[in-house]
């Protein structure tokens, strides 16, 4: 009796440091997150007024007097504030605090769901990449080569050493930037308008080269059906009309963030309907 008591204490304890472990490690990826998402919102309003990201530091968009410290802790400040700059007292956009919740909330559940693993690391990356993508392309229906040209790169190389078979980063970036391509070149004679624009291809052979190609229809699946089901349902209620472009960047984005969260489980599952029904 007296040893099953002592396995008994020694499992909750190893038990009691493993969940101590995880739910630090999620906060502290939550807590960095909000930070990294701080300068998110540099490279968001800067980038495409190709301004350095480094210098100056970050000033108020309204006044450009230069933000101090602790009116730039993330999220906190702008609560602080009541949502204005301390030396011009305009508004301040709520796409600040939101960019940083995102980031946050996104690091926070890549490391609950794969933990500090290399994988992990590059899906913290990839997910920042793809916050600063939605946001620009919503502002100005743009995607910079800046980020998806190194992305590809980088993402090859990551792709190469972590996927299951290194050839699937680059089927994943030929798949990718393939099908939208393709798309690109028959979407005026289907729909009498152009259809996706380079930055798209760009963007989506970005994600295949990252996640490989099964993620990367994945994502060309649900980033598709967000994007119409947005798209009709903002045509319904009279805010765009037929003829009106809707940044197809952020449904992407989308459609790779249920990849890479869910990705393996629906393939699973449908690869199990695809048994199931032979």
């Amino acid at each position: 009796m007296v040893v099953w008591a002592e396995l008994g204490n020694t499992a909750a304890g190893i038990l009691r440091k493993g969940i101590t472990l995880v739910y630090g490690g999620v906060t502290g990826a939550i807590l960095l997150g909000a930070v990294i998402g701080s300068f998110l919102n540099v490279c968001i309003h800067r980038l495409p007024l190709r301004e350095s990201l480094l210098w100056p530091r970050s000033r108020c968009p309204q006044c450009a007097k230069t933000i101090a410290w602790y009116d730039n802790l993330p999220v906190l400040s702008y609560f602080w504030l009541r949502g204005r700059c301390r030396a011009c007292r305009r508004r301040i956009s709520w796409r600040y605090p939101l960019v940083e919740v995102l980031n946050a909330a996104g690091y926070g559940l890549i490391i609950w769901r794969f933990g500090f693993s290399p994988p992990a690391l590059v899906y913290l990356l990839l997910w920042s990449s793809l916050i600063v993508i939605s946001f620009i392309d919503l502002d100005h229906m743009i995607i910079p080569d800046r980020i998806t040209l190194p992305g590809i790169a980088l993402g090859l190389v990551a792709g190469t050493l972590l996927l299951p078979r290194w050839w699937d980063s680059v089927v994943g970036l030929l798949v990718g930037g393939g099908i939208l391509y393709f798309m690109a070149l028959i979407s005026p004679y289907l729909f009498g308008k152009e259809g996706m624009g380079g930055g798209d291809i760009k963007l989506l052979a970005m994600i295949g080269a990252f996640l490989g190609w099964k993620p990367a229809i994945l994502t060309i699946f649900f980033g598709g059906l967000l994007g119409a089901l947005v798209g009709v349902t903002l045509m319904g209620v009279r805010v765009i009309t037929r003829e009106a472009y809707l940044p197809f960047g952020p449904f992407l984005s989308l459609g790779a963030v249920v990849a890479i969260l869910y990705g393996q489980e629906i393939l699973t599952w449908y690869g199990s309907l695809l048994g199931g029904g032979g």
